[in-house]
C-alpha cells in the first residue's frame, strides 16, 4: 500500500486530469447497492479504486492544483497518520491518552516558538492559564473560541442577556464566522465592510463605529473576529488597531490566520502577525500549507479559564484525580484523534529550516506569476500578491468575459483555479501550495491563461455584443 501510494504521488504531474470530468451521481451505478456479505480479496478492492474511485478524485496535491488554498500532504506526516491509526487512542484525558496529551502541549508550544508567538499563549507544562489545543478545523477552533466568549459575556448576567450579544468580523470573512454565529446562537451579527483603499482590510474606525452604536442600544459586543490572510485575497486585518477598537468592550478578540498562519514562521513576514499580544485566541491550519495531513488546527488561548467553564462537563467516570489537562474540556466532541504525532513526525524528519525555505519557494512562485499578469496590459491584479495567493482578472470586460476565461482554463481539466468576488468584480484566483509545484507548473499556467485569453477576448471582440460572446465560449469550454 506505501508503494502504491509513493507511485500515485510520484505520478501526479502526468495527471490527465487535475479535476474529474464526472456529473454529480457519476458513482451511484458503479457501487452495488448492498454491503458483501462475504470478504472479498484486496486485489478487487483495489482494482474498484483505480477503476470506480479514482476518476472521481480531484487532485489536490497535483502541482497544476490553483484553486482552493491547498490541503498539503508529506510522507512523514503520513506515516505518523498511520501509527496514530493503528494505535486507536481517543485521548479525550490525561488518563485516556498520556502521550498523546503531553506531546500535543509540546507540539503546540514548539509551534508557538516557531510562529513567533506570545508566550501567554504556551502550555507551559500546564501551569500556566494559556495554552493551545489541537482541533480539526477552523470552523471548529472559531466555535470553540465563541463559545468561551459567550461563557466570559454572560458571567455574572442574568439568562436572558444572551440574546444581547453581537459577534463582529469583516465582510471578507471566512463563512465560518457566520456559520459559529448561527451554531452558538449569536443572533447580532456585524459583517463590517472592508476597505478596497486599504486592500480589502477591515479598518479600526469601523469596528468602534459598530461597537460603539450597539452599546448605545442596550447590546453587548460579545466577540471580534480579525482575519490574516482572508479566503478572497489574502487581506490582513489590522490586529494591533482593530484590538485597540474592541479594547474597553469586553469582547473576546480572536484571529483567523487559517491559511496564512504558516507563514509566521518566516521572520519576513511576522509583520502580517502584529498585535497578537493583545487578543484572546489565535488559530492557524498547519493542514493548509505546512505539509500536515488533513485534519489539524492549530487553537492558542490566552487563559483557558473561560474555555473550560464553556465545555466542562464531566461524569463521574471521566473525571481525573490531579493537575491533568483533559483536551476534552477544549473542545466540542469528546473523543479526539492523536493528531500531535503528525506534527512531532513532520518537525523531527523535515526541520524548521526546510519548511520555511518551502514556504518561501511557493511564494516567489506566486510572485513569479503575479508579474507575468502585471506585464501584460490585457490584464490587471485584482489585490496585491500576499504568500501564495494572486488574484487577477482581465481589465475592462464585462464580468461575463472572466467568467469564460475562467471556463476555458478549466475546462481541459490540466489546471483548475476558482474564482471571488471582490467589489462585485469576477476575479479569478491562483492560489500556489502543492508540495510538487515548481515554476516550469506556473509558467505553464500562465501560459495557459494567456492563450485562453486570446480565445475569449477574439470571441468577444467579434461579437461587438461583449455578453453574448462570452457566454458563447463558455458554453463552448463546458
Amino acid at each position: 500500500m506505501v508503494d502504491m501510494i509513493a507511485d500515485y504521488y510520484e505520478a501526479l504531474p502526468d495527471q490527465p486530469r487535475v479535476s474529474p470530468d464526472v456529473q454529480p451521481g457519476f458513482l451511484r451505478g458503479a457501487v452495488p447497492p448492498r454491503a458483501p456479505e462475504q470478504p472479498e480479496s484486496f486485489d478487487a478492492v483495489m482494482a474498484d479504486v483505480r477503476d470506480k474511485l479514482m476518476p472521481g478524485v480531484v487532485h489536490w496535491q497535483s502541482p497544476s492544483f490553483f484553486a482552493y488554498f491547498p490541503s498539503n500532504y508529506s510522507f512523514p506526516a503520513a506515516l505518523a497518520d498511520m501509527w496514530s491509526s493503528v494505535l486507536g487512542m481517543v485521548g479525550f484525558s490525561w488518563a485516556a491518552g498520556p502521550v498523546s496529551t503531553e506531546l500535543e502541549m509540546a507540539m503546540m508550544d514548539w509551534m508557538a516558538d516557531l510562529c513567533g508567538l506570545p508566550q501567554a499563549f504556551k502550555c507551559n507544562g500546564g501551569g500556566g492559564p494559556g495554552g493551545g489545543v489541537i482541533q480539526g478545523t477552523t470552523s471548529e477552533a472559531v466555535v470553540v473560541a465563541l463559545l468561551a466568549a459567550r461563557a466570559r459575556s454572560l458571567a455574572g448576567r442574568p439568562p436572558a442577556d444572551k440574546l444581547k450579544l453581537v459577534a463582529y468580523s469583516s465582510d471578507q470573512a471566512h463563512s465560518c464566522f457566520k456559520k459559529a454565529c448561527m451554531i452558538v446562537g449569536i443572533d447580532h451579527v456585524r459583517l463590517l465592510p472592508a476597505s478596497p483603499q486599504h486592500d480589502w482590510a477591515l479598518q479600526p474606525q469601523a469596528l468602534q463605529a459598530a461597537i460603539e452604536a450597539d452599546v448605545a442600544a442596550g447590546l453587548i459586543p460579545c466577540f471580534v473576529m480579525a482575519t490574516i490572510g482572508t479566503t478572497s485575497s489574502c487581506a490582513v486585518d489590522p490586529v494591533a488597531q482593530l484590538a485597540a477598537a474592541a479594547a474597553g468592550s469586553g469582547a473576546w478578540f480572536h484571529v483567523d490566520a487559517a491559511y496564512a498562519g504558516s507563514a509566521a514562521l518566516l521572520p519576513e513576514q511576522r509583520h502580517h502577525f502584529c498585535g497578537l499580544e493583545a487578543v484572546d485566541s489565535y488559530s492557524f491550519n498547519p493542514h493548509k500549507w505546512l505539509l500536515t495531513n488533513f485534519d489539524c488546527c492549530c487553537l492558542w488561548v490566552a487563559d483557558s479559564a473561560p474555555l473550560k467553564e464553556a465545555l466542562s462537563l464531566t461524569p463521574v467516570f471521566l473525571r481525573a484525580a490531579g493537575n491533568s489537562l483533559d483536551y476534552k474540556d477544549w473542545q466540542i466532541p469528546l473523543g479526539r484523534r492523536f493528531r500531535s504525532l503528525k506534527l512531532y513526525f513532520l518537525l523531527r524528519m523535515y526541520g524548521a529550516e526546510f519548511i520555511r525555505a518551502y514556504l518561501r519557494h511557493h511564494i516567489a512562485l506566486a510572485a513569479a506569476f503575479a508579474q507575468r499578469v502585471d506585464a501584460d496590459p490585457r490584464f490587471e491584479l485584482a489585490a496585491p500578491q500576499r504568500f501564495g495567493l494572486v488574484c487577477f482578472r482581465l481589465r475592462d470586460v464585462p464580468r461575463e468575459v472572466n467568467a469564460a476565461l475562467l471556463a476555458q482554463l478549466n475546462a481541459g481539466g490540466r489546471l483548475f483555479l476558482i474564482h471571488t468576488e471582490l467589489a462585485g468584480a469576477y476575479t479569478l484566483r491562483l492560489a500556489v501550495g502543492s508540495a510538487s509545484t515548481q515554476l516550469q507548473h506556473v509558467t505553464a499556467a500562465w501560459e495557459a491563461v494567456a492563450a485562453a485569453a486570446d480565445v475569449v477576448l477574439e470571441a468577444h471582440a467579434e461579437t461587438g455584443q461583449g455578453k453574448e460572446g462570452a457566454k458563447a465560449v463558455a458554453g463552448s469550454a463546458a
